[in-house]
């Protein structure tokens, strides 16, 4: 029987082969995986539970409840948006996730507040962060090529965002020889 699980803190494709190659160890088979969930093929009882096992030692986690397996979809689908630059969204983040999740977003934006204590805007925003810094670092783009990569108005926008948020301009960060970067699964 088929069945699908909700993962917390899949969040890469790392993610997705480091679950891939543990799950085919136990020879159970896969026959979907994507962030933030799987789904395979159930013989026993106990392949729910060797999953379960494998996930929790690689720092993953089942969602069982339905509220948190949306906030896992939510930031899914937040961070796909990253993935792909530049970032071009025809429509305000509201109405994306509204017509991704076929949810309306009153629902979406309280669930996602209630359980992560962050608006869904802000956590987007430290989303974006990240993936400036990730930008400067590979030393391709100039300070106004990121804003533009990231669909800000301008690069003053972009750089009165990063100070609030990390304490450093963007140049400071830039001459920093530390990469401070928080992985994805920990933004809050």
């Amino acid at each position: 029987m088929e069945k699908k699980l909700f993962i917390k803190n899949m969040v890469c494709n790392r993610c997705i082969k480091a679950i891939q190659r543990d799950v085919e160890i136990l020879g159970i088979q896969l026959k979907h995986i994507q962030l933030g969930s799987i789904i395979y093929e159930e013989r026993s009882k106990d392949d729910f539970n060797n999953i379960k096992t494998i996930l929790e030692n690689n720092g993953f986690e089942i969602l069982l409840a339905q509220d948190q397996q949306l906030v896992e979809q939510i930031k899914i689908e937040l961070i796909k948006l990253l993935q792909k630059l530049p970032l071009q969204l025809e429509k305000t983040l509201s109405k994306y996730l509204e017509s991704t999740m076929s949810i309306e977003y009153s629902k979406i934006s309280k669930i996602f507040s209630f359980n992560e204590s962050i608006t869904i805007e802000k956590y987007f925003i430290k989303l974006k962060i990240e993936k400036v810094k990730e930008l400067i670092q590979l030393q391709e783009n100039n300070f106004t090529e990121i804003s533009q990569l990231l669909d800000y108005s301008n690069v003053n926008h972009l750089s009165r965002l990063f100070k609030n948020e990390t304490g450093m301009s963007l140049t400071e960060y830039k001459n920093s020889q530390k990469s401070i970067r928080n992985a994805l699964d920990q933004i809050r």
